[in-house]
């Protein structure tokens, strides 16, 4: 295992240029729970009910009765060793931008400048009404919430049956277009169009390195199977013994 941490390493110090995608494995370690996977969200409440755009226009409080408690909380769940470490390799100038599948904001609290929310941020809430902002945790109470203008409070959060902001989309691509590697980081890779994006890297000539618990992209260069709180520390260390030489 050590000898694939060097590997990766060297590669990564080699080729530079390094765009990651991460997914909800990445966030597990900060105690968020997954949406999809065993045990997730989605086994105990159906998101066609509780995060539709359809039925939030109707009846907000479905949607409110399910994220107040994590919206409210939102300052207790903070960036895990390997947020930071990506942060890490961005001040290294290796990873050049975080693609990320998350809507938990983690990536920007831990540092990171360069990140991509493809499915937005639970972080930034805005009036449906006039369009006021707050930011988690600090919103009016009630579910759901109110804006001081009577408009009901929206996370700036994609909901079934909206959208994917076409900006971060175009920019997802243009950066898996360009990049020399992708790190996959705790990602199921079967969630479209993120799961699109590392065909699109490797087409175009980049490695990929995947660190999950359980292989998502057959076609990767290297596979760590292994936390991601343990596996990018590591490889960061590996950088910083490469850099003294």
């Amino acid at each position: 295992m050590e000898s694939l941490y060097e590997e990766v390493a060297s590669l990564l110090v080699k080729q530079k240029q390094c765009v990651a995608l991460t997914g909800a494995g990445i966030s597990l370690e900060s105690g968020i729970p997954t949406f999809r996977e065993k045990g997730g969200l989605w086994e105990k409440y159906d998101p066609m009910v509780y995060a539709s755009i359809d039925v939030f226009r109707k009846d907000p409080s479905k949607y409110w009765s399910l994220r107040d408690y994590f919206i409210k909380d939102y300052d207790k769940y903070q960036p895990n060793k390997a947020h930071y470490a990506l942060k890490d390799l961005e001040d290294m100038g290796i990873v050049r931008c975080v693609i990320t599948q998350n809507i938990d904001g983690l990536h920007k609290k831990a540092g990171s400048k360069n990140v991509v929310e493809i499915h937005g941020s639970i972080r930034e809430i805005y009036c449906t009404k006039c369009g006021k902002e707050y930011e988690a945790p600090h919103i009016p109470d009630g579910i759901p919430p109110y804006c001081l203008c009577g408009g009901v409070l929206k996370p700036n959060t994609i909901l079934f049956g909206e959208e994917l902001p076409q900006d971060a989309l175009l920019k997802a691509r243009n950066e898996s277009m360009s990049c020399k590697t992708m790190l996959l980081v705790g990602t199921s890779a079967i969630v479209y169009p993120a799961a699109s994006l590392p065909n699109t890297a490797k087409q175009n000539g980049a490695k990929i390195v995947e660190i999950n618990i359980e292989e998502a992209f057959s076609d990767a260069d290297y596979f760590i199977k292994e936390k991601a709180g343990t596996a990018l520390p590591k490889i960061v260390e590996e950088i910083r013994i490469i850099d003294k030489h």
